[in-house]
């Protein structure tokens, strides 16, 4: 089971709260796919502003969303002249009143997310897997992380032949649900084909007041 699920849908409801904080029973199909063209959007315009996560809350025709950050410079802009900017094309986008808002990530070796998109792109850059793998490890490991997975596959350093490479640190309690592991998952795109980059951060136990299964 535990190789078939996907670790953050996993802990949803127990661990981790929804990145879509909302319902509505008749129109359920049309706003999500409004909220994935909303992160899609996002993602593609800024993304070396370092985005692992977007959250969307909604009330009536207003949109609040929360843009997780590690390079908020990059995205405010100059006296915030590019998040206005990005504010008026998410309401052109949605039709919606939009209300924006910016979180920084004080800690990106510690976000997995983040952690994968960086190898991604050291892989995108011709650099040594093998190098990248155990910069990103240490890196992480030295910001207090318990422990960290790396998985790489596809046709590493421009094999002929696909193949896998798993690089682990320290402990990753992958089917403890009081255990509190980040998940993050991109793509490198190579001359010579993509290449998919997993991330697993073990950051320690969740005390039992943060459940959310507890409130």
């Amino acid at each position: 089971m535990g190789q078939k699920i996907h670790p953050n849908g996993f802990r949803v409801g127990i661990t981790r709260d929804w990145d879509s904080r909302w319902f509505n029973r008749h129109s359920m199909a049309d706003l999500l796919i409004e909220d994935h063209k909303i992160r899609r959007f996002i993602k593609q315009e800024y993304y070396f502003a370092g985005i692992p996560k977007v959250e969307i809350e909604r009330k009536g025709d207003q949109i609040m969303i929360l843009v997780h950050c590690s390079r908020p410079g990059v995205l405010i802009g100059r006296k915030g002249v590019k998040v206005d900017k990005l504010k008026e094309q998410l309401e052109k986008l949605s039709g919606k009143e939009i209300t924006l808002n910016i979180h920084e990530i004080t800690q990106p070796e510690l976000n997995a997310q983040l952690v994968a998109e960086n190898v991604g792109e050291q892989l995108e850059r011709r650099a040594s897997f093998r190098r990248a793998l155990k910069r990103a490890l240490q890196q992480t490991m030295d910001r207090g992380a318990k422990g960290i997975k790396l998985r790489i596959g596809g046709r590493l350093g421009g094999a002929e032949i696909a193949r896998v490479e798993t690089q682990i640190m320290g402990s990753i309690p992958l089917t403890t649900l009081s255990a509190d592991i980040d998940y993050g998952f991109a793509e490198a795109r190579c001359s010579y084909g993509r290449i998919g980059v997993k991330c697993w951060i073990y950051k320690g136990p969740i005390r039992k007041g943060a459940l959310l299964r507890g409130r």
